[in-house]
């Protein structure tokens, strides 16, 4: 397969990039009490099919290759509590498909005792579309707990009269955003450019606009952390996740020390299945820092649980 090079801030790779064989634990760390993952994807299995074969060519190799049903089996049976699960519709039209699709499996899994209620399923939405606040409502109704989007896939301006519907809606509903904001990583297959639509100075404009909206930001920010470092010491309404950003994968320059960032708005995430590595690296690497138990607590599942409203 050709390898194409590109260039965005920290990045100057060749893609795809590898898969790494790292030793994979049979469950979480004992030094975690319990572990809430806020960060991973299901889709119907067509939709992961493209997926696969996307990250094949643009990305790196998908270690875990599972459908949705496989997907919270294996972290359940690892010891994972519970899993905050995202879909981002790509193109209009495409959202109350993925949205009744994520009703469906929570409903399946509520019907095992082992596994009832410990999914929180987050809705999406393809901003601009016909009917985006509709779409979102009924999503609500049915149960869903939120929002996910993603600006290098959607290719929408997080400062605009669609988005500001959006936050309206979550805002009087009370439910959280988790927005892919970050400008990082990049790709050369995306439609537009993350650079151009996404900064830290938006998503200030956001919080700033929107004091009642509870948003989270994946990846820490990637790639402008501390500008995003600086944001949650200020800002009560905004959240991290650590998914990709502790794992030594993607060269981002340097090793974050998550332990003098605002440890109440930061959550552990892992990107679980489209991950190149094993699926505990981000836990292995969290338990690594020697954060103190009050910090570890927070991260692995308290801050999840208030942002979320989570009962286990």
């Amino acid at each position: 397969m050709t390898k194409s090079t590109f260039k965005s801030g920290y990045l100057d790779v060749k893609t795809p990039m590898p898969g790494l064989n790292d030793l994979e634990g049979e469950s979480v760390p004992e030094l975690f009490e319990h572990v809430i993952d806020t960060h991973v994807h299901i889709f119907p299995d067509v939709f992961f099919r493209a997926v696969w074969k996307w990250f094949d060519r643009y990305g790196w190799p998908i270690r875990y290759k599972l459908t949705t049903t496989q997907i919270f089996n294996f972290l359940f049976s690892k010891g994972v509590e519970h899993v905050v699960a995202f879909q981002y519709a790509h193109k209009p039209g495409m959202a109350s498909y993925l949205n009744n699709y994520m009703v469906e499996i929570i409903e399946q899994f509520n019907k095992t005792d082992n596994f009832r209620g410990r999914i929180t399923g987050m809705a999406t939405v393809f901003p601009g579309e016909d009917g985006a606040v509709d779409i979102l409502k009924k999503a609500f109704h049915q149960g869903l707990k939120g929002v996910k989007l993603h600006v290098h896939v959607q290719c929408f301006d997080l400062i605009s009269n669609d988005m500001d519907a959006i936050y309206k809606l979550c805002t009087n509903y009370g439910l959280p955003m988790v927005i892919h904001a970050g400008r990082e990583p990049k790709s050369p297959a995306y439609s537009c450019d993350p650079y151009q639509l996404c900064s830290a100075y938006k998503v200030e404009e956001i919080i700033r606009s929107y004091p009642m909206l509870k948003l989270c930001v994946p990846h820490l920010g990637m790639d402008e952390f501390d500008e995003y470092k600086s944001m949650i010491e200020r800002y009560d309404n905004l959240w991290l996740d650590t998914a990709m950003a502790l794992t030594d994968y993607l060269p981002i320059g340097h090793i974050l020390d998550i332990g003098v960032m605002r440890s109440d708005r930061i959550m552990y995430g892992s990107d679980f299945p489209n991950i190149p590595y094993s699926w505990d690296r981000e836990l292995k690497a969290l338990a690594a820092l020697n954060l103190p138990d009050e910090n570890i607590k927070k991260i692995c599942w308290e801050n999840a649980k208030e942002l979320f409203s989570i009962q286990f």
